[in-house]
Parts: structure tokens; C-alpha cells; sequence
């Protein structure tokens, strides 16, 4: 399969469609994590319909979207947000990507929507020999409008990947981070990963903003330094 993404367009969500869970809760393959909660907020597969203008035209009909709580003591020092999935290492191992060739490419796309007008960090996390990371932003995203996040990623020699069934490779998707989390580090480039510095600082506005929402959908990491059209598979397959 070209997109090494398992469930990408979150059509499958076999243990439920809505939780207050932190981790698995709903959409399978996809974790929402949180910590800090004054309320607890809430993961769901939602169905998109045609005012989900710019995935619906592509075939997308259900997201992953987290409702944050009532969070009235602010952001503390170790909450956070998130959404993200593992990869097995062997999938990238033998994805066709030359992932210490610095001219080699993979590349990550899929849609946002945030009901606050806010930039978003991610970042991608190697699991294996010494860790690496590699950090992006959104930039800022108009409050309720779909937008297609697309970054070419290059290899780098410090990568590993082990032949075996472990998770290899996180893909995370950042709602809020608390400042235990954040520091300096470029962004679109790989360094050694810093569980003390994922991302810059993030903007408090989703978190302190009462049932604010982040939706995601069509999530694609494929080898190449294109984005191609979202590889649609069954439910079935999935």
C-alpha cells in the first residue's frame, strides 16, 4: 500500500464512537492523549457531510475530532493534547524510502479543521537507536475552515529502523502542549528528540477556549517528495 497510514481516513472505530478515554478510545490505530484535564475532554468519529467543504469533495466521510473541557485553572506546566499514531518499524524499514539520504523523501498530508483561529505543531518521532524528531507547524488556520497540511520530510542519517513488529515511527498531531513539553529546536528538520522540547511554544487559545474542537482526517504518509491523491482502501482492508 502507498500510504503506510493505517486507517487514515478514520472509517473504523471498533471500540466505539465517542470516549473520554486518554489513548485508544474510538478511531482504531489512533491514540487522543491527554493529561491536566479540569474536565475531561472528549474523542469522537464524526461523520462529515457536503458543508465539509474540501474533504468531502475527496471522498472523506468520517474524522477523528477531541472536544477540550472546561478547563478553568489555564494551561499548567505538564497538560496536554494530542492525537497521534505509531507505525511498525518494519513498515518503514521496507517502505522503499532511503531514510538516511538526506535526498530522499517521505511525505506527510492530511486535513485540519480547528474551531479557533490558531497554528498547530507535529511532529514525527523515531523510535529506534537514538531517537529523532522532526518538527512542523500548520501555520495559522482559519476557525472552522478544512485545511490541507502537506510537508515533505527528508531522510537523515541518524535514523533507524529495526525489522520488527515494534512501533518505529510516531506521528503526532499537537491540540496543546503545557510548557514541560515545549522549547527551542528548528522547525522542518531533524534533530535528536527532546521529550522536553517537542515543539516551540504553543498558543493557549484551544486550551482555554470552553468545548473548542481540532478535527483530523485523510492522513497519508507515503514515500516520495509528493503528495499524491489520498490512497482509499475498504473498510474491509482497513
Amino acid at each position: 500500500n502507498r500510504n503506510l497510514i493505517i486507517n487514515g481516513a478514520m472509517q473504523v472505530a471498533q471500540r466505539g464512537t465517542s470516549s473520554t478515554a486518554s489513548g485508544y478510545g474510538t478511531v482504531d490505530r489512533w491514540q487522543a492523549g491527554y493529561a491536566g484535564e479540569d474536565e475531561d475532554p472528549t474523542q469522537a468519529q464524526i461523520t462529515l457531510t457536503s458543508s465539509d467543504t474540501g474533504p468531502w469533495a475527496k471522498g472523506f466521510r468520517n474524522a477523528l475530532q477531541v472536544t477540550n473541557g472546561n478547563q478553568t485553572g489555564g494551561l499548567g506546566a505538564t497538560d496536554y493534547q494530542v492525537i497521534e499514531c505509531g507505525l511498525e518499524a518494519q513498515d518503514l524499514a521496507n517502505s522503499g524510502w532511503d531514510y538516511t539520504s538526506t535526498s530522499s523523501y517521505i511525505t506527510l498530508s492530511y486535513w485540519v479543521k480547528s474551531s479557533v483561529a490558531q497554528n498547530f505543531y507535529g511532529y514525527l518521532h523515531t523510535q529506534d537507536g537514538t531517537g529523532q524528531a522532526y518538527k512542523f507547524e500548520t501555520g495559522t488556520l482559519s476557525a472552522n475552515t478544512w485545511t490541507k497540511i502537506t510537508k515533505k520530510i527528508p531522510g537523515n542519517a541518524n535514523i533507524q529502523f529495526d525489522v520488527d513488529a515494534n512501533v518505529g515511527l510516531w506521528v503526532v498531531l499537537i491540540a496543546q502542549f503545557g510548557t514541560d513539553y515545549t522549547g527551542s529546536g528548528s522547525l522542518e528538520a531533524w534533530g535528536a528528540y527532546s521529550g522536553s522540547a517537542r515543539t516551540p511554544d504553543v498558543t493557549t487559545t484551544w486550551w482555554t477556549t470552553n468545548d473548542s474542537t481540532l478535527a483530523v482526517t485523510g492522513v497519508q504518509l507515503e514515500v516520495g517528495d509528493v503528495a499524491t491523491d489520498f490512497e482509499h482502501r475498504s473498510y474491509g482492508d482497513e
